[in-house]
């Protein structure tokens, strides 16, 4: 178990390093979640009132269309140069490949919710008040996300036309993390955390199901890709 952990954490590092120095994340995805979200702004901006409502909606569809570009790019590290036939030829299990990619990508998109969330906040009219149901909601979402992502990832990833497929598979997939967060977001920001908590399980349901699934298929996954 202890090499294992120490084998995601190499795995892990490793990516979060290459992200560092490409800054991918900052200079592509952090736009395009901010351009959609001012985008929604500015073309509900008449109707100020209906703003508050449907922040959390609008912030949770943002961060999973940029949860797609930084699960692209952390399929893109492995496919340049032959990275993954390294992978493959380390004696690193598949599960500890697994849970090393899903914390990059966990990282790389809590950055990215801090940021778009400090926007939301700014350009929606609104303010937190249960932050331990935000910051619950937050974490459980995104390791759902991010283990989806990595799942359907590697199975795309031996596909020519993946960055079309990859969408076409997480996209509905994501849809109970989509709606479990916006819910449990809506009753956190208006102070009915009581109410969050089972979306709060419901994340924790799905994101439990998508590391068991995907830390005992992803060594077959890559032999596949």
């Amino acid at each position: 178990m202890m090499q294992l952990l120490r084998d995601a954490r190499l795995v892990c590092a490793k990516d979060l390093r290459i992200e560092i120095r490409a800054r991918i994340v900052i200079a592509q995805v952090l736009p395009f979640g901010a351009l959609v979200l001012i985008l929604f702004a500015f073309t509900l901006d008449a109707d100020s009132s209906v703003l508050p409502t449907i922040a959390p909606g609008l912030f949770w569809i943002t961060v999973l269309l940029s949860s797609i570009l930084a699960v692209g790019r952390s399929m893109a590290i492995e496919t340049d140069n032959g990275a993954r036939d390294g992978l493959r030829l380390s004696a690193m299990d598949g599960g500890s490949i697994f849970l090393g990619k899903v914390g990059a990508v966990v990282a790389e998109l809590l950055v990215l919710e801090v940021l778009l969330l400090s926007g939301t906040f700014a350009l929606y009219d609104i303010a937190a008040r249960g932050w331990l149901a935000l910051i619950a909601t937050s974490l459980a979402a995104t390791i759902g996300i991010a283990a989806t992502g990595a799942v359907y990832g590697a199975l795309a990833a031996g596909a020519k036309v993946r960055e079309t497929l990859v969408p076409l598979l997480v996209l509905p997939v994501c849809a109970p993390v989509l709606l479990g967060a916006t819910k449990a977001f809506e009753s956190a920001l208006h102070g009915r955390s009581g109410e969050a908590w089972p979306w709060i399980q419901l994340l924790g349901v799905f994101a439990a199901l998508y590391l068991t699934a995907g830390f005992v298929a992803y060594e077959a996954l890559l032999e596949e890709a």
